[in-house]
């Protein structure tokens, strides 16, 4: 097995999972620095590519007997990035590429799609103000019946 190949592999998939689950990714409290990188903690990495690349699988009993530090794991499979940061980067590399006459044929799927950030989700107003207005409007439902065929209070 090649190790950098793999290492290429893991870090494709976990781009990938990491682009199609970004809003809801951004909005988990998994977030840490290490090493002067901001990204999702290392447990949460590598259960996540535990399920995506069975090779890993494999390997992981062999990599914890060698070092049991979740951190470490991380930076020896070349993922202690802001995956954020790295999609900008690989965005305006593609288009310099594009600018300086390197074209290259690209589908849909090789296309970087960004979301919008995690705070245009949130809200100024505290959980129980906003869970008391998802109540108030859930209780504004007036049903089906129309006001004219309602009978009239005298």
């Amino acid at each position: 097995m090649n190790t950098q190949q793999f290492r290429q592999s893991v870090k494709k998939k976990w781009l990938d999972y990491y682009v199609e689950n970004r809003v809801w990714i951004a909005r988990l409290q998994i977030w840490v620095n290490c090493d002067g990188q901001r990204r999702p903690s290392s447990s949460f990495i590598l259960a996540t590519l535990s399920a995506l690349e069975p090779q890993l699988n494999q390997l992981l009993p062999l990599i914890v007997d060698l070092s049991n530090n979740p951190d470490r794991i991380v930076a020896a499979l070349d993922l202690n990035f802001n995956p954020d940061e790295h999609l900008k980067a690989v965005a305006k590399s593609s288009s310099k590429a594009l600018n300086n006459g390197n074209v290259k044929q690209t589908t849909a799927k090789d296309a970087l799609k960004f979301l919008p950030a995690a705070s245009s989700y949130e809200t100024d107003l505290p959980t129980s103000q906003v869970s008391h207005l998802i109540s108030k409007i859930d209780e504004s439902c007036e049903g089906g019946r129309s006001q004219r065929s309602q009978p009239t209070k005298s």
